[in-house]
Parts: C-alpha cells; sequence; structure tokens
C-alpha cells in the first residue's frame, strides 16, 4: 500500500487522435511544477498518476499540480494491489480518521480492469457493508453524503481515495502557441496573461518604465507580478523597455488629448517587434471595453491599427469588479494594488480624446519620426528570465 497523487485532466479528453500530445506536454508540466519534489509521473488510460513522492510533501506536490493547467482535479488516493481483501483493508484505513463522529457516506467505483472479478455495483455494494460493519459512526446517504469513498480499478493497481481537489482546468501550457502580454503594474493585464495561459498560450511579457518619473519600486512590483503569472503560466521571458523619451516627445510635440491612445500605439508597435523576435504570436492586453478613454470601441480601433499581430483581449467584457476578483483568486491583487505608478498614469491629458480617428491618430503620430527611439528602447530593452520555481 503507498500514497499517490491521482490527476484527471480537463479539456484533453475532447482530443480524439491529438490526445496523446496534449497528455505528454500535460506530464511535463507537471513535472515541472513539482520540481524540485522527488517524484515519478506515468500516464494511464485517461488518468496521470504521481508516484514516489515523499509522504511529508504529498499535500505540497498536490498543491503544485492543481495550479497546473490542463488539470481538472487531483486526489490523493492509496495504491493497492487488485485484489478484495486488500481493498477492504485499504478502505477501511482510509476513512479512519474521518470516522471520529457520526457522518454520512457512499461510496463509488469505477472498474476499467473488466477482468476484475465484482462489478462496479458489486464493489460499492460490498464496500459499504464493509465500512458500515466497522464504523457505527457511518451511515449511508446515497443524495448527498458528506464523505465520498471512491475505488477505481484500472490495469495496473487499485486507487482509493475519498477527497478530489479541483485544479485550474484549461490546456496545457505550450500546446496552442506563444504571446505577447503588455503587463502594466495594474489589476488587469496580469489577469489577462494568466487567463490567455489558461488556454494552452505560452507567455512572454514586456513592461513600459519612464523612469526617473515611474520609480524602481513600480518596475520591482511588475517583476513581482510576474513572478505569479508564472506560477500558472511556466517561465516567462520579461522584457523591460524605456519609454522615457518616446513619452516625453508624445507630450512635448503632439496634441495633448490624443497623448494617451498615441502612447498606447507605440507600446503596441515595439511589443510587436519584440513579439515577432521571439516568436511569439499575438499580443494580449488587460483593456476592457469603456473602463478608461483610452479603452473605448474608438480607441481600441486606434490601437489595433498601430500592429498586424493578432490582439487578444480576454477581459474586453469584464466589469472592474469581476477583475479584481480574479485576481484575488490567483493572488496578484495585492501586489498589483501597491502605490507605485506605471508610465500609463503619467501626463495623462486633463480632456483625453474618447473617439480618435484612426487617420487624425496616424498625421498626429507622424508629426515626429519615432522610428530611431523605437530602435532604441527595443536594443536597450532588458530582458529577465522569470523562473516558475521562484515562488513556493
Amino acid at each position: 500500500m503507498k500514497k499517490v497523487l491521482l490527476v484527471r485532466y480537463a479539456e484533453i479528453h475532447l482530443k480524439g487522435l491529438n490526445r496523446p500530445y496534449f497528455e505528454r506536454m500535460l506530464v511535463d508540466r507537471m513535472k515541472q511544477a513539482v520540481h524540485p519534489i522527488p517524484a515519478r509521473i506515468e500516464r494511464e488510460q485517461g488518468r496521470v498518476f504521481v508516484y514516489d513522492v515523499p509522504e511529508d510533501r504529498l499535500e505540497e506536490a498536490a498543491k503544485k499540480i492543481c495550479a497546473v493547467f490542463g488539470v481538472h482535479s487531483v486526489s490523493p488516493a492509496l495504491c493497492v494491489e487488485k485484489d478484495w481483501e486488500t481493498i477492504q483493508k485499504a478502505a477501511t484505513d482510509l476513512v479512519a480518521a474521518d470516522v471520529d463522529k457520526p457522518t454520512t457516506f457512499k461510496c463509488f467505483a469505477k472498474r476499467s480492469d473488466k477482468r476484475f472479478g465484482m462489478t462496479s455495483e458489486q464493489l460499492c455494494r460490498e464496500l459499504g457493508h464493509v465500512l458500515l460493519e466497522a464504523y457505527p459512526n457511518l451511515t449511508v446517504d446515497v443524495h448527498h453524503p458528506k464523505l465520498k469513498v471512491t475505488v477505481e480499478v484500472r490495469q495496473s493497481s487499485a486507487f482509493l481515495f475519498t477527497k478530489e481537489l479541483r485544479g485550474v482546468g484549461g490546456m496545457p501550457v505550450g500546446t496552442n502557441g506563444k504571446a505577447m502580454l503588455l503587463i502594466s503594474g495594474g489589476i488587469d493585464s496580469p489577469v489577462a496573461g494568466y487567463m490567455i495561459a489558461k488556454r494552452g498560450v505560452s507567455l512572454a511579457a514586456v513592461h513600459f518604465y519612464s523612469y526617473p518619473y515611474t520609480s524602481e519600486r513600480a518596475r520591482d512590483k511588475v517583476v513581482e507580478l510576474t513572478k505569479i503569472v508564472a506560477k500558472f503560466a511556466g517561465d516567462i521571458d520579461l522584457y523591460l523597455v524605456s519609454f522615457t523619451d518616446i513619452q516625453l516627445t508624445i507630450y512635448e510635440k503632439c496634441p495633448s488629448s490624443e497623448t494617451t491612445v498615441l502612447m498606447r500605439r507605440l507600446m503596441m508597435k515595439i511589443a510587436e517587434r519584440i513579439a515577432n523576435a521571439c516568436g511569439a504570436q499575438a499580443l494580449i492586453t488587460g483593456e476592457a471595453i469603456g473602463q478608461v478613454a483610452s479603452q473605448t470601441m474608438d480607441s481600441l480601433a486606434c490601437t489595433d491599427d498601430a500592429v498586424t499581430l493578432p490582439v487578444f483581449r480576454p477581459l474586453i467584457g469584464f466589469d472592474k469588479e469581476e477583475i479584481i476578483e480574479r485576481a484575488q483568486q490567483i493572488g496578484t491583487f495585492d501586489t498589483s494594488i501597491q502605490p507605485y505608478e506605471d508610465c500609463c498614469t503619467v501626463f495623462v491629458p486633463q480632456h483625453p480624446v474618447t473617439r480618435p480617428k484612426v487617420e487624425q491618430l496616424r498625421a498626429s503620430e507622424a508629426l515626429v519620426d519615432f522610428e530611431p527611439m523605437i530602435e532604441k528602447a527595443i536594443e536597450s530593452a532588458e530582458c529577465m528570465k522569470i523562473s516558475q520555481f521562484v515562488l513556493d
């Protein structure tokens, strides 16, 4: 009898003939997530099993695996021989800690090994009888049991468990290409990156800072946010780009009401070039319709006009409370609300344009030759390797 983790995956079961590829990617991501905890991870008929984890680190490993995109749920389980006497003993041991006071229970059984001598129905009935005999505090409730005792009889062994820890779902990172996240120090963009990574997209990220108008603490905050996202999305290359010269030039030489949208256009152009250089196929922003003046329909159209790569905006229909709730769930909120400004909040016009026209923005942008400044910003950009292993 040994303790293992039984892992169920989410949408991968829908992938038909391509499923083995997605399963392999999921196993690879799980191996990365549990590192450096010793573990042996194997696939078997719609499940992934994690063996040989030290017992004192089993809970830690389960928590890490639950944060892997593609994982539906994880159950700490007992792995035993496919012998009825052994299964009975394992079941009584398994529930011992949960029956110190009266509680209700129900047995569940799955039998992928059809050669086993008992049907699923027989397993449930007989196992329920054994537990009722062993523990007077137990009573059966087939509708709303507080304790669910499950046995899965598979080709290799039998597995018994009572708990199912919810995973994050989605698809394994790396199965759906790569995208570049424009990450600020705010609440929205880390959530946007998380949501796109959940669909199997690996991430790179770019952050624009305007030293000395923004502080080193603001930059440190973005690095910390990227580390939190990397806990779910895997390793992220974070590009830190100085935007001071471009921002001052926009402020001094372009129409004041258009400065925010022009700034966004220049950011998108720089992000697109870095994305092309690192193999990213799309850009990601945390914009939502109408949240601020630069996120009206007209403003977003002007921003999109600056690039040719597709722009993913997973928060486009969210209100602020929904975004905050998601940020709290993934652990970025407390860092995002630290009071250190990013360059998007510097030089905000008093009366920003809310219905800009693409032709007018192009004309305003043409007032200055930004190309040398764009090239300088890209050449001087710092790339930080953010590892998913930085945070516990």
